[in-house]
């Protein structure tokens, strides 16, 4: 994997901060505990996106708002089509 600078959540300030409690206040609880977890806590994934706050937020939230359970499909069907874009795309997610 290519290597991106990131900022670790201990030293992230006020925006990335509100930008990564923003997004991850709209994830299903069974996306607490990352996957690949990156150093000081979170998602490697996530923190690919931390120099630029405003677009990890709305990358993430909208992922978090289509899993949205207020939504007409089941959670399931949420799954099976994020799983079918995972596997389009070839993510390891």
């Amino acid at each position: 994997m290519t290597w991106i600078k990131t900022i670790p959540l201990a030293e992230a300030g006020d925006e990335l901060q509100k930008a990564m409690e923003g997004q991850r206040g709209l994830y299903p609880q069974e996306y607490t505990v990352p996957i690949h977890p990156a150093e000081g806590g979170g998602s490697q994934i996530t923190a690919s996106h931390s120099l630029i706050p405003q677009a990890l937020y709305h990358a993430f939230a909208t992922f978090g708002a289509l899993m949205s359970p207020d939504l007409p499909l089941q959670r399931r069907h949420h799954e099976m089509i994020a799983t079918m874009v995972s596997v389009t795309n070839r993510c390891v997610y």
